[in-house]
């Protein structure tokens, strides 16, 4: 019997969302072989699907707009935010290097840059929190400028995706909703239709690329530029090692083993652990069989480099505030029986929408961060109770902003109810019935809450008082963005159930992204960087984008440590 096919390069990185690119394509134009392989058919992992935003303290975009703040600032917010798991040698990495490899990128490669230099920090109560200057993401971008790489792509995330066509927050979301009363709205919805679905016609797929789907795409666009080899339907199957150095990977390639043998070491970076059900059921507290979670992450993302990673004497990180990135999903049912994952990022903090549970009371300011309102459900469901609530909007509302995977005005209703998706009734009580919500509780919850939003105001948890909050609002609404009654009948709801975006737990590194064995001592020739290693905010979610710039930052460490180059000496 033949051996395995063999393949050699100096950096193997298993993965290819924006860890594992920003690794290669870094280690590439610091003069090293690079390889990258990806288990699916197209390039991207849980980044092609994600808004694509970077917290990135200081970085050169807040600068050229003055946005000045001493270093000290975003580390006293770290510090105040994740308490006993305060790190200095990550955070010192991350406020250090991060704005360096935003310099580096933007000068050398594909990529560009967006502002978001208006977003802020969830806690405006921590010490050090901002208002805006720590957030960037990636351009826009003609995806006809990949050439043929554009078909290995992954598409946007169909449930959020109208027509597969992505749509940027700011003001493209802000046309979006406001299309049927606004003619320069109208005007500009109308032509990215119609330029969706010409590019639908002659190309298959959207071609106006925003988000993290941009983001992927100039990364890809940068590593053809520099020659890494990019492998598809490539899965990892086990390490090489030599002794103790990891020298490779044997993986999969049409059905023949590959042994690929890495001089300078492998990444791994294959998103984290949101679809292996053993792994959920170990460190989800409130999914203890490890099936009732729901993760928009892609499938695909089932734990595979943490596996790897535990072969070689690494271990998962213990002791985290929060083993995931929670959002509040609600399950859409599709015509050939499955089941998409809809997170619910978006309308929560528009006005007129509560969340309860089944005793029909609000838990929580509907208009946190997702994570924090996944928080808070946990903590207000009962031991042995399903853990599930509904978000409760009005005909008004839902014509204006759409509820999850139901589209606003012009788009019909009638589908999402017949198939159970979203639930009617042409009053509070009635609606509850549909809902098994308890009638009583609803009716008592939306006349405490209209009282106070007939005013603008709501005493009980403080929606709209905070900046996040407000941003996330409807700036146009007065006198409270986020708060108005829900009053228009005929009342409706969609179903949330325990949802992420990604893992937090993940293999434990130094602050160079090398794994560590049990005894903290670094494995040769390995590192883990986004998912696959343990985030720096040690399980806490300090604002938007924690989990892609320090993704983007610990490759570029990674890069350098592979290829011998200090990171003083990275020419940015």
């Amino acid at each position: 019997m033949s051996g395995p096919d063999e393949l050699s390069c100096d950096l193997l990185v298993i993965g290819s969302g924006a860890g594992g690119l920003s690794a290669a394509v870094t280690a590439a134009w610091l003069g090293l072989e690079v390889i990258v392989i990806e288990k699916e058919a197209q390039f991207g992992g849980t980044t092609a699907w994600s808004g694509g935003w970077m917290w990135i303290p200081r970085n050169p975009l807040a600068q050229a707009a003055g946005l000045e703040e001493d270093i000290e600032v975003p580390r006293r917010y770290l510090r105040s935010e994740l308490g006993d798991g305060y790190d200095e040698d990550f955070v010192a990495m991350l406020l250090e290097q991060g704005p360096r490899m935003v310099t580096f990128f933007e000068r050398e490669t594909s990529l560009a840059f967006i502002d978001g230099n208006r977003i802020p920090d969830f806690h405006d109560r921590s010490d050090g929190s901002a208002t805006g200057g720590r957030s960037l993401c990636a351009a826009p971008i003609d995806g006809r400028s990949l050439g043929p790489r554009i078909k290995d792509l992954r598409p946007p995330l169909a449930e959020v995706a109208p027509f597969g066509m992505n749509i940027a927050s700011g003001t493209d979301l802000q046309h979006f909703l406001k299309a049927t009363r606004s003619l320069p709205s109208f005007l500009h919805v109308l032509r990215r239709l119609g330029r969706h679905a010409f590019d639908m016609l002659r190309h298959g797929r959207g071609m106006h690329l925003v988000n993290g789907n941009a983001l992927v795409a100039r990364l890809l666009k940068s590593a053809d530029d520099l020659g890494v080899r990019l492998m598809a339907e490539t899965p990892a199957r086990d390490l090489i090692r030599e002794g103790d150095k990891v020298s490779g990977v044997v993986a999969t390639l049409a059905g023949r083993p590959l042994a690929i043998h890495a001089r300078r070491g492998v990444v791994l970076a294959a998103g984290g652990f949101p679809h292996d059900t053993a792994r959920k059921a170990a460190l989800f507290p409130h999914a203890p069989t490890g099936q009732d979670h729901w993760s928009a992450a892609p499938l695909a993302n089932s734990g595979d480099g943490i596996r790897l990673g535990e072969t070689a004497g690494g271990h998962v990180r213990t002791g985290l505030s929060d083993a995931g990135a929670w959002a509040p999903v609600s399950l859409v049912p599709k015509a050939n029986g499955d089941v998409g994952r809809f997170p619910h990022l978006v309308e929560r903090a528009k006005p007129g929408l509560i969340m309860v549970r089944r005793d029909g009371r609000r838990f929580v300011n509907e208009a946190d961060s997702y994570h924090d309102v996944m928080k808070a459900l946990f903590s207000a469901t009962p031991p042995g109770e399903t853990t599930e609530a509904w978000l409760i909007c009005d005909h008004a509302f839902l014509r204006r902003y759409g509820l999850g995977r139901v589209r606003p005005r012009p788009f019909p209703t009638g589908p999402w109810l017949r198939n159970g998706y979203l639930r009617k009734g042409r009053s509070p009580d009635a609606l509850a019935r549909a809902c098994g919500i308890d009638p009583a509780g609803l009716v008592a919850t939306l006349a405490s809450y209209n009282h106070d939003a007939e005013h603008g105001r709501d005493p009980q948890f403080g929606r709209g008082d905070s900046p996040y909050n407000r941003i996330q609002g409807e700036a146009s609404h007065r006198p409270n963005p986020c708060v108005a009654p829900i009053a228009a009948a005929p009342f409706y709801a969609v179903r949330i159930v325990p949802g992420s975006l990604g893992t937090f737990a993940g293999l434990k590194t130094d602050a160079h992204a090398h794994v560590l064995d049990t005894t903290d001592r670094p494995i040769p020739g390995l590192y883990a960087v986004g998912n696959d290693m343990s985030s720096m905010m040690a399980g806490r979610y300090p604002a938007g984008g924690i989990t892609l710039g320090p993704a983007m930052t610990f490759g570029f460490i990674a890069a350098h440590d592979a290829a011998g180059v200090p990171l003083a000496n990275n020419r940015s």
